[in-house]
């Protein structure tokens, strides 16, 4: 499944991604994760900068789901996908080093990259869009910016 132009922007004003995984005994781990973004038509890259549980349950079951909003307008997607570690002896390390690298500024390094193949897609919304339909993304943004003393 392809990402949209929609889903590229949200990635780009989202801080962080929850990146969930499971253990080969169904053990859940949620962990967040700073450097990620988007990669190819359907793809998603993430820095394993101190992520040992995460590469380890990946190892054992390649299921994954993704998430990250857009904290002002409170909405973002949900990503369900195939993982897998990529190594920097892989041949498609370097490139996804540099898009990752671009955004540490070279601060955080980090030996392997979770790449995400994307199946499933689904967005995240605020309660308050469903629960007062009237609500717009401007008044949510000054909403947000009230409770975070912006």
């Amino acid at each position: 499944m392809e990402l949209t132009t929609k889903i590229k922007e949200c990635i780009n004003k989202s801080v962080l991604c929850w990146l969930a995984t499971t253990s080969s005994k169904n053990v859940p781990n949620v962990s967040p994760k700073e450097i990620f973004n988007y990669y190819q038509a359907d793809k998603i890259i993430v820095a394993n900068i101190a992520s040992p549980q995460t590469v380890r349950n990946i190892k054992q079951n390649n299921n994954v789901c993704v998430s990250f909003i857009d904290i002002m307008v409170q909405k973002g997607f949900q990503v369900k996908g195939r993982a897998k570690i990529v190594r920097k002896t892989d041949p498609e390390f370097s490139e996804m080093d540099k898009i990752l690298t671009k955004m540490t500024g070279g601060k955080f390094p980090f030996a392997t990259i979770t790449e995400i193949t994307v199946r499933e897609v689904k967005p995240i919304i605020a309660p308050k869009y469903l629960l007062y339909p009237e609500t717009t993304e401007k008044e949510q943004i000054e909403s947000a910016k009230k409770m975070y003393g912006l």
